[in-house]
């Protein structure tokens, strides 16, 4: 099954990009090749990038304290484990301390590394991180890929605690809507959004074997979905074939 989400705000944009970002690192990093690591580096400045949102910090902030109160509310509940609620508001805790505690902006600390910030001032251009122009770092992705590994480490490190917060986040966020089975009539459906709730994800799962694509529009009244079928060559022409998806709403 192939996983497709839409957020609902530009917050959970804004989570759901990070997110990426963050998983790409992890996987560039633990490679080897120089060619990797030149991309993980990128990608470091990509979430920077995305992260210097003046309120991105702040958001993150009032969210986790938001999901801290929703779970002190499931407390005397007894279909619930006190002991697995607990280890998640200790985890809530431990991100909250660990972002709130870090000073100014995330990447602040890369911010103030010249020979970082002559590379990112590169690497916006076409082509400008050859050789001929910054040699220092064409010389840096020849050292040995232990050493690459580890300096990269130390520089994705001051990112940790941003990361660990958006993926708790967007655990819970996900893990808070119940699928259901949906069923398109001539390749479309709409659907009203239940009142009194704001939900913040769309979720929806397809067979790949249906080769189709959904194009997703929704806002906090109503969600609607249009199935594609996709080309051999790749582009998109509108299906008029009924079709099952799965499709989660999360609040």
């Amino acid at each position: 099954m192939i996983l497709y989400e839409y957020p609902f705000n530009e917050r959970i944009r804004t989570y759901l990009r990070l997110e990426q970002l963050f998983r790409r690192l992890g996987e560039l990093i633990a490679r080897s090749h120089p060619l990797d690591h030149h991309f993980a580096l990128t990608t470091i400045f990509e979430i920077m990038d995305v992260a210097a949102r003046a309120d991105l910090k702040a958001d993150v902030l009032k969210d986790i304290e938001k999901q801290k109160h929703v779970l002190d509310g499931y407390r005397g509940n007894p279909a619930i484990s006190e002991a697995a609620l607990d280890a998640i508001v200790a985890q809530l805790d431990r991100c909250f301390t660990s972002l709130n505690t870090q000073a100014g902006k995330t990447g602040q600390m890369l911010s103030e590394n010249d020979w970082l910030m002559s590379i990112r001032s590169r690497a916006g251009i076409p082509g400008g991180t050859c050789g001929f122009d910054l040699p220092s770092y064409y010389a840096w992705q020849h050292r040995p890929p232990m050493e690459r590994q580890q300096a990269l480490e130390g520089w994705a490190s001051t990112l940790a605690p941003l990361a660990e917060s958006i993926y708790l986040l967007l655990k819970l966020l996900r893990d808070s809507g119940v699928p259901q089975k949906v069923a398109t009539e001539r390749g479309q459906i709409q659907q009203n959004l239940p009142q009194g709730r704001t939900f913040q994800l769309l979720r929806l799962r397809i067979d790949p074997a249906l080769g189709l694509v959904p194009e997703i529009s929704g806002n906090r009244l109503m969600v609607s979905v249009r199935l594609m079928r996709q080309l051999p060559d790749g582009p998109l022409q509108a299906n008029a074939e009924d079709a099952m998806f799965e499709l989660t709403l999360c609040a």
